[in-house]
């Protein structure tokens, strides 16, 4: 059987990984949360868009659990944890078209970004009915 050669573009020799993070969080917990704090909780996690993104889902609480994660991974992968003034909703995680998840920043989150060079983040969300994990790649020039 033949084999196909896997061929990769070019890199960007200036670009590099700067940071990573992962995150896997329980959705029950998420559940408990809305239920005790329902809008409340909801608008200060998640942007408008996030949450009409997850509320079209029948289930939606892993969907919650799994933005919950990627925004607590791009915060390791910042570098920063729940510091330098930035809000759960400075982050935004938004699917393309074709389902892959991207990643916005607004207010502080972007100003941090740009102190530590980093351009773009790389994420993945993946969740089941219990559980929820996310892994998150800065990728830019460091500074």
């Amino acid at each position: 059987m033949a084999r196909a050669k896997l061929r990769l573009a070019p890199q960007d020799k200036s670009m590099q990984l700067i940071g990573i993070g992962t995150d896997i969080v329980e959705c029950s917990r998420i559940a408990q949360m809305i239920d005790r704090h329902s809008d409340h909780f909801l608008t200060k996690i998640f942007t408008p868009s996030e949450i009409e993104y997850c509320g079209r889902h029948k289930y939606p609480t892993p969907h919650y659990a799994g933005r919950w994660a990627a925004k607590e991974a791009i915060l390791k992968a910042l570098g920063t944890g729940w510091a330098k003034g930035i809000q759960w909703t400075d982050l935004e995680v938004l699917n393309e078209p074709g389902g892959e998840p991207r990643v916005f920043l607004r207010n502080a989150a972007t100003d941090w970004a740009a102190q530590r060079g980093i351009a773009q983040f790389l994420i993945s969300i993946s969740h089941t009915e219990h559980y929820a994990v996310a892994f998150a790649s800065a990728i830019g020039t460091p500074r």
